[in-house]
Formats: structure tokens, sequence, C-alpha cells
């Protein structure tokens, strides 16, 4: 009995009840006007929904009555302004729909009700005038036991219509073909960008927490006190570059609007390959073709590669000779980094380096290698510039 009385003790319910009613109150003021003419509203509506913005506040308008409470994110009603001519006609058919349920709903609100006063009367012995229905002749503890029937009547079209109109609702007003692509694009962008920043956190922080490591052991077992400080500058160095690329990505999660237009590009490489030999790696370098004509997309995922492919050769195989080759020709940006193959050192643990090389280049319709070649690690990646 609970469970079947718990829609009585939700709002929901009487918002709902309060939706249907609404067009009703046009009605009454045009039968005020022209008894003989009660479908004239209605006719009316098939003009009115045509208008774009008329789905807009038909969308809010249900949003607060038949799902208050409801998160935007999960709500299945659209609140946008109709953009074609499906959204057109299908807020005239909500808006027919509403009308023909609100009629009904106010006829049982006002109908039923009477009917178990009427019935209420006819079992204290007070029978209507010629009243078809309550004959005087049937016995009045008949009446008495029919009292509730209408009420329990007018509770079932109450919940039941609520949930009607609830259901078409999210069918007639509910996000068009086109919305619902919209949204899945807006949402798949949010989920690469998120990825996006999850690299740069992991290629930016990662990169110096392991030049920090490096530098830190090389000092130690040096024992000589001008590497030491060289050391100790590197560390401030990277450790100060790796704070703002931190400061930059947690600015655009704070503010999801503003471009990150300010990430490294491959022409900053040199601050790279310093960081690269104070920790005691030899790097060499050759770069043939204008990086400067490298699109700034195409720069920046390549800066991020080349950063995170010297990590690796610090973090897995220490100081030794790395080189580096940037070839930038029509249409292809080439990037490899080669080192001589070592035994495991002591450091932090592989990570998904490898594979956050391979997905940069894979968003870029480019390809990726990694692996032993000829007695060396490398990593050849291959970025096409259109």
């Amino acid at each position: 009995m609970a469970r079947f009385l718990r829609p009585l003790l939700r709002g929901t319910t009487y918002t709902r009840l309060l939706h249907l009613w609404v067009p009703m109150l046009v009605v009454s003021v045009w039968m005020f006007i022209d008894t003989s003419t009660p479908w004239v509203p209605a006719a009316v509506l098939l003009a009115v929904g045509l208008i774009p913005a008329v789905r807009l506040g038909e969308g809010v308008q249900a949003r607060l009555l038949l799902t208050p409470g409801e998160p935007a994110s999960e709500s299945a009603i659209s609140i946008a302004p109709s953009a074609s001519w499906r959204d057109r006609l299908r807020t005239v058919l909500w808006l027919e729909v509403r009308m023909a349920l609100g009629a009904v709903a106010m006829g049982a609100s006002v109908w039923l009700p009477l009917t178990s006063v009427d019935l209420l009367r006819a079992a204290s012995g007070h029978f209507s005038d010629g009243s078809p229905f309550l004959p005087a002749s049937q016995p009045q503890w008949v009446y008495a036991l029919l009292v509730p029937l209408p009420l329990l009547v007018f509770y079932g079209v109450l919940v039941g219509l609520g949930e009607l109109i609830t259901l078409l609702a999210g069918r007639l007003l509910g996000p068009s073909p086109t919305e619902r692509l919209a949204a899945l694009e807006e949402r798949t962008e949010q989920l690469l960008e998120r990825n996006r920043i999850a690299r740069e956190l992991h290629d930016s922080i990662g990169h110096a927490l392991t030049v920090a490591v490096v530098q830190a052991g090389a000092a130690r077992a040096a024992g000589d006190p001008a590497f030491t400080d060289r050391a100790l500058d590197a560390i401030e160095e990277t450790g100060r570059a790796a704070l703002e690329d931190l400061e930059r990505v947690l600015g655009v999660l704070r503010e999801s609007g503003r471009p990150a237009s300010t990430r490294p590009a491959l022409t900053e490489a040199d601050r790279l390959l310093e960081s690269a030999r104070s920790s005691g790696a030899k790097v060499d370098m050759e770069v043939t073709g204008p990086l400067d004509d490298v699109p700034g997309p195409v720069s920046r995922e390549g800066y991020r590669i080349l950063q995170e492919s010297l990590t690796n050769v610090l973090r897995h195989a220490g100081a030794v000779p790395v080189r580096v080759r940037i070839g930038v020709a029509a249409d292809t940006l080439a990037l490899e980094v080669r080192n001589p193959l070592a035994a495991a050192i002591p450091g932090p643990g592989r990570g998904s380096g490898l594979r956050g090389i391979r997905e940069r280049a894979a968003l870029l319709g480019g390809r990726a290698r990694t692996g032993p070649d000829k007695g060396d690690w490398q990593v050849h990646v291959e970025l096409p510039l259109r």
C-alpha cells in the first residue's frame, strides 16, 4: 500500500499535473469569447508550433515541470530552437498532443471529484433531481461503497497522464539526429582533450622528474662540486619549465574555452637537447628542411614525441650517445631518435611513454616505429604535414 501511494508524496506528480493544466488556461479564455468554436486554439497551435523559438520554450517548461531536479546532462528533453522542418513538425505534434492530454486531465480533475461528492450525497440520502446515474431506488450503502472509486480513477489518471506526457516529451522534444551528432562530437572532443592533457602531464612532468633523478644520481656519483652545481642548475631549469607546463595545463582545465596555443613546438627543441646534455647524454642533432614551415599541431606533437623519446633514453639507457634526426619534406615530417642498447639502469618503470608516442602519431594520421634496430634502440616517427 505504501508503494501504491508513494506518487502522492512526490512533488513531480503535481508539477506534471500543472503542466497538463497550462494549455487549458488558453482554452478557458477562448471559451469566454466564443463557445461555438472550441477548436480554434488547437488550430492556432498548428501555426505557432512552426516558430523555432516555441520548441525552446516548450523544452524549458517541460524540463522544469515534468522532470524537476533532473541533471541537464541526463535529460532526454532538448532546450534548443527548431533547426529543421522535422523539428517544427515534431513541435506542432507535441503542442496538439499536450492540449489533448490536458483536456483529459482537466476533465478528470473536475468531474471525477464531483462524482465522488454526488455519491457521498446519495449515500446520505440527498439525491440529485432527475439523475439517471444515481436513482433513489438503490440502497444508500451501495453509494457509500462507490465513493472511493472515482477518486481512485482520478489518482490513476493523474499519475498515468504524468508518466505519458513525460515519455512523449522525450520523444517529441528530444534531441534531433543533428543535435545528437553535435553532442556526440562535443563529448568526443572533451575526451580527446582529456587524453591530450593526460599525455601533456605525462610527457612534461615525467621528463622533468627523469632529468632530476638522473642529474641527482650523477652528481652524487661524481663527487665534483662544479659538476654538482651544473646538475642543480639543470634540475632547476627543468623543474621551472615543468611548473610552467603544469600551470598552463591547469589553466586549460579551469577554463575549458581557453585555447592551448602556448604549447612548445619543434622550433624550441634546443631546450630539450640542453636538458638531456646536462644530464650526461651526448646528443647530436641534425635538422634538414625548414622547421618554421611545419604546421602548429604537427610541430607541437613532434616536440612532445622528441621529449618523450629523450626521456626514455635517460630513464632506460642513462648517459649514452643519442642521435636525433629531424627532416622536413614537402608533405612529411620525419623524426628519428637512436641510442645504443644498454642494460637496464635503476630508475622509474617504463610507464606508457612508447604507447603515448604511437598515440600521438596516430592522432595526426602518421605512424611510429619503436624497438631495436642494428644494435640501437630506435624511435622513428613520420607525420603528415597536410
